[in-house]
């Protein structure tokens, strides 16, 4: 068999009984041999890779919907479509199938797959039997066609039976003829029967079908065929809410008759199934598959109808922006573009690529720029939607936009810093609307979404634009919240008690939180331009300064940010935290909260395990000098005794490290008066003046030269003597018989004493001295901790 190519469009249905668009490719179908039998295959246009290998099985159920489309299922709850560009390569494809199963090409389903009892069933029924045979349509046999319809729903074979039968006699509008007649005679058992049999004919699953009954002279004898279910005492009035509540707006009119007929029909379709048919049991969920794709695929036609008409979007976007458009009127655009792109959702990625490009030249983005500083609740939270359609497409077209804002704009009216605003005066009690911002805010601020390929410099780019001219806005309800702790810093003993803030209402209490929340996802992705700006606002002070609120929701995210900042084991934040003495706030909190086993006890005490496992050694000092004595009575986890372990063993092992170094003064003389006799051993003087120029600084270079001439003229040491010894130098014995040695000895000594010993106890006493400074600092370091 010969393969035949056509450009298609791979769907699959997922749980929610959407499709989604798997790509764009050719088709062909093939004998593959891994598979033993004819498939249809399916290679991307792009890159070649298979995007579909489908075995044509003789028990699949094949269905050609609206001329360009095949929809199948394979295995369990897995539905396939190909939609084709052109209708000459389905009805090929279509004919390729049918030849392999054995079918005519002219039906539009082949047979569904039977179980074996309907197949040992069926085998009794005649070949030449191809039709249901349907009841002749009259008023008194609605009865009859009612059974008929709801007993074949069990049989895929007389499902498909019926359908044809429906479809070959015209017999749809000769029911919905007689739902005419029975509404004029108020018949309400015939009424009823014709609910039945409508609501069947839709749960055949028949594209078909649907074509005739959503029809423009069908559609409203349909809906009003299921305003009579028998369960209700009185029917419900469909017709009269799509005729008269349901008002169809144009905002910009809408010359395609076409175009307007189909968004009627989507409209009406959509009502029918979301509003008057029940929602499906478990064993009725693929019954009305067809009818979702129906829709689905009636959105993208409307969507690319609207795109390719060129004077109608300009307009729309004119009109948005215009100052002298009432509001009313933008309420309306505001809805429909809001609407525009919500239907966009089912558009492929190239498609969908196109319309947000089509948008943004139209300028979208200055259009919401004005929308969202609207008082119209409804224009600004549509408005907030449109936007999340944009950011969740392309972040970096948003962050493209912005970045030029500031040349041609003031801060204030920057778009990001009206988003900013929007979340921190939503008037939701429960906040709703700024949750969603500071969502979009995220993936704005998110470097992992910014490209690093086509523009490197994109991530540092946005990075300085925002915390230059966004952040301080962001952070501006934090600030003005601790604003009255700004001088803890100049008094930090007790600071966190003498102003025990925080917000105690509620809705700033998440508002705060929201923004810390965004905070610390800053402090983790954003690593030198949040540490500057925590530096120069000492912005973690301020946030500690939540750790006494009555939320405790809001103190546990003033503790994350302070986690996360410790979690990253940067020296210049701990000595941040260090200087400012920021674990103050912390420990009081859990002494504050006493003996109480609860999030926050386990959070505190997580943050100083995390310090004693990595073994933060700055941090541990600082911890056990400063508020050891507060924390010793903990005993119920060894997370504070293992602190004082860690400082007890480095304090341990900085003092063996500097043993090594330090030596007795009484036995560096002596090893300097044997290494001298080593010297006199040696008869050359030049080596002599060698070693003790490299072990001495040049600073002694006097005292050498007298050596030298010591210990070449006996006649010159009482000269060595007077030049070097100094006045109130101490004698020094020497056990040695020579007289030469001692005379060199005598100056060498306290030389090598003040000098020598200098050199290599330097470290030990800067130590030392550093030790009696804290000694002596620390009592009024220690912060007055009350439990």
């Amino acid at each position: 068999m010969s393969d035949t190519r056509r450009r298609v469009k791979v769907y699959t249905l997922n749980e929610d009984r959407q499709w989604d668009d798997r790509g764009t490719g050719h088709v062909s179908s093939t004998f593959v041999e891994r598979l033993k039998g004819i498939s249809l295959l399916v290679r991307a246009e792009s890159d070649g890779s298979l995007l579909l290998e489908s075995k044509i099985s003789p028990n699949t159920a094949y269905q050609k919907q609206q001329d360009t489309l095949i929809v199948w299922s394979e295995a369990d709850n897995y539905d396939l479509a190909l939609s084709f560009q052109e209708k000459a390569g389905c009805d090929e494809i279509w004919e390729k199938i049918c030849q392999v199963q054995g079918k005519d090409p002219a039906l539009d389903i082949t047979q569904d797959p039977i179980d074996e009892s309907e197949e040992d069933h069926f085998e009794e029924i005649p070949e030449t039997t191809h039709l249901v045979e349907l009841p002749p349509c009259e008023l008194g046999r609605l009865e009859e066609i009612a059974d008929l319809v709801t007993s074949v729903l069990s049989s895929p074979i007389r499902r498909e039976k019926l359908a044809l039968a429906l479809m070959s006699e015209g017999y749809i509008k000769k029911l919905l003829g007689l739902f005419r007649v029975c509404e004029d005679l108020d018949n309400r058992e015939g009424l009823h029967h014709l609910y039945e049999i409508v609501r069947g004919v839709l749960f055949l699953n028949k594209a078909a079908l649907f074509e005739v009954m959503f029809s423009d002279d069908c559609i409203m004898d349909v809906v009003g065929c299921l305003e009579y279910d028998p369960a209700l005492v009185q029917p419900k009035r469909h017709r009269e809410f799509l005729t008269k509540t349901a008002k169809f707006k144009e905002v910009i009119p809408i010359t395609d008759s076409e175009l307007r007929q189909k968004i009627h029909q989507t409209y009406r379709v959509q009502y029918i199934q979301d509003i008057i048919l029940p929602t499906p049991s478990v064993f009725e969920e693929n019954f009305l598959s067809t009818l979702t794709s129906f829709i689905f695929f009636n959105k993208v036609e409307i969507v690319s109808m609207l795109q390719e008409d060129e004077k109608f979007l300009t307009e729309v976007f004119a009109q948005l922006t215009d100052e002298a458009t009432e509001e009313s009127k933008r309420r309306e655009l505001v809805n429909f573009v809001k609407e525009f792109c919500a239907f966009s959702q089912t558009l492929q990625p190239q498609n969908r690529d196109a319309f947000y490009k089509t948008l943004a030249n139209l300028g979208i983005l200055p259009a919401l720029e004005i929308v969202m500083g609207m008082d119209d609740l409804q224009v600004r939270a549509a408005a907030i939607d449109i936007f999340s359609y944009l950011v969740e497409f392309s972040p970096s077209m948003v962050r493209e936009f912005v970045m030029q804002e500031p040349q041609q704009t003031e801060d204030d009216v920057l778009l990001i810093n009206v988003v900013i605003k929007q979340m921190i005066c939503d008037s939701d009690p429960e906040l709703g609307g700024a949750v969603q911002l500071m969502g979009l805010l995220r993936t704005l601020i998110d470097p992992e979404n910014m490209l690093a390929s086509t523009n490197k410099t994109e991530k540092t780019e946005f990075l300085s634009f925002f915390y230059k001219y966004c952040m301080h806005v962001l952070t501006a309800p934090l600030l003005a919240n601790t604003a009255h702790d700004k001088n803890s810093k100049d008094h930090p003993e007790g600071s966190a008690k003498i102003n025990p803030v925080c917000p105690d209402n509620f809705q700033t209490a998440q508002l705060l939180a929201l923004i810390l929340e965004l905070l610390t996802f800053c402090v983790e992705h954003h690593t030198y331009h949040i540490k500057t700006y925590i530096m120069n606002k000492d912005l973690l002070r301020r946030v500690l300064v939540l750790m006494n609120s009555k939320h405790t929701f809001l103190a546990l995210c003033a503790l994350r940010f302070m986690r996360r900042i410790i979690g990253l084991k940067d020296e210049y934040y701990n000595r941040y935290i260090i200087k400012g003495n920021l674990f103050e706030p912390v420990i009081n909190a859990l002494l504050d909260n006493g003996t109480r086993y609860n999030l926050l006890n386990s959070a505190i005490i997580e943050l100083f395990e995390f310090i004693k496992v990595e073994d933060i050694k700055s941090l541990i000092a600082h911890i056990v000098d400063n508020f050891y004595k507060a924390l010793e009575s903990i005993e119920y986890v060894q997370t504070f005794k293992g602190l004082k372990g860690r400082y007890e063993q480095e304090k341990d092992r900085q003092s063996q490290k500097l043993n090594r170094y330090r030596r007795d003064a009484r036995f560096l003389d002596e090893d300097e008066e044997l290494w001298f006799n080593d010297e006199d051993d040696d008869e050359d003087g030049e080596a002599v003046e060698r070693r003790m120029d490299d072990d001495f600084s040049d600073s002694y270079e006097k005292f050498m030269e007298a050596k030298k001439g010591a210990a070449n003229g006996a006649n010159g040491a009482n000269n060595a003597k007077s030049a070097t010894i100094p006045p109130a130098s101490p004698a020094v014995t020497s056990n040695t018989s020579s007289s030469s040695v001692k005379t060199v000895a005598l100056p060498a000594t306290p030389v090598v004493k003040t000098a020598l010993v200098g050199l290599v106890d330097y470290p030990d006493d800067e130590d030392e001295e550093e030790e009696d400074e804290e000694e002596e600092q620390s009592p009024r370091k220690r912060p007055r901790l009350s439990s």
